[in-house]
């Protein structure tokens, strides 16, 4: 998989980002090669400000500015109800068919130095996602505890943006997200790899909109999942929102 351009203009650029790509170089994984903002950079011949950011495994839309007013501009606007990041993940169980979760997360820690506080004196930040059940699946695997087992095609709503959200929101509620190393169950994830090839975690940005910073224009910023993602939906004859 590689990125495509989905829009771009004299002030900023959207693009597809594949599972596996950083958005930015970082210390968490310094030896990754697949930096999604380096490869646009060469591409356009542009100098881009990364605007939010999307975790190495999480694949879809994704903005970048073209200078650092367009970028704090649309900073805002992320972080208010004027835009609207809607998200489409696989989560294990049948979950509820709408709801919010309405859960402060405590920040994650990354490196050593910020594991010296134990996790309850940790400050926790508002955190709120909102969600709906688009698609069920029961399979005819024991795949943990029971004869059979069922899982869920979600469509998620981001009302605030702290980080691995949709993950920890999803295990504090008991339907943890496919293909999660950390947040979710490695039988499930095995599963998954083992009998649809699907290795990755089942967790893409699906839509982004929100008005241009200059024009005031609406911008619908929309990408389907891809490759195993994609294969995936269509094994189970599963049908995404329009």
């Amino acid at each position: 998989m590689h990125p495509e351009i989905l829009f771009e203009d004299t002030q900023l650029i959207a693009a597809y980002k594949p599972e596996g790509w950083l958005v930015h170089r970082s210390n968490i994984d310094p030896r990754e090669e697949r930096i999604l903002l380096q490869h646009l950079r060469d591409r356009t011949g542009k100098h881009l400000y990364p605007v939010h950011r999307l975790d190495k495994p999480t694949s879809g839309v994704i903005v970048f500015a073209k200078s650092g007013e367009v970028a704090a501009k649309i900073q805002v606007q992320m972080e208010s109800e004027e835009s609207l990041k809607k998200y489409v993940a696989v989560c294990r169980g049948y979950c509820p068919e709408e709801g919010v979760i309405d859960h402060p997360l405590p920040p994650v820690a990354d490196f050593k130095h910020q594991r010296k506080r134990r996790r309850a004196e940790l400050p926790r930040q508002p955190a709120i996602t909102k969600f709906r059940r688009l698609e069920t699946v029961e399979l005819p695997y024991a795949v943990d505890r029971y004869p059979s087992s069922r899982y869920s095609l979600v469509e998620i709503t981001l009302v605030t943006g702290r980080r691995h959200q949709i993950r920890r929101h999803f295990k504090h509620i008991h339907h943890p997200l496919i293909g999660c190393p950390k947040y979710g169950k490695s039988v499930h994830n095995r599963f998954f790899a083992e009998h649809y090839n699907c290795k990755r975690l089942l967790l893409h940005a699906l839509q982004l909109r929100l008005s241009h910073p200059l024009t005031g224009e609406p911008l619908n910023l929309l990408a389907p999942p891809r490759g195993q993602f994609h294969s995936l939906i269509q094994a189970f004859g599963w049908q995404l929102p329009q």
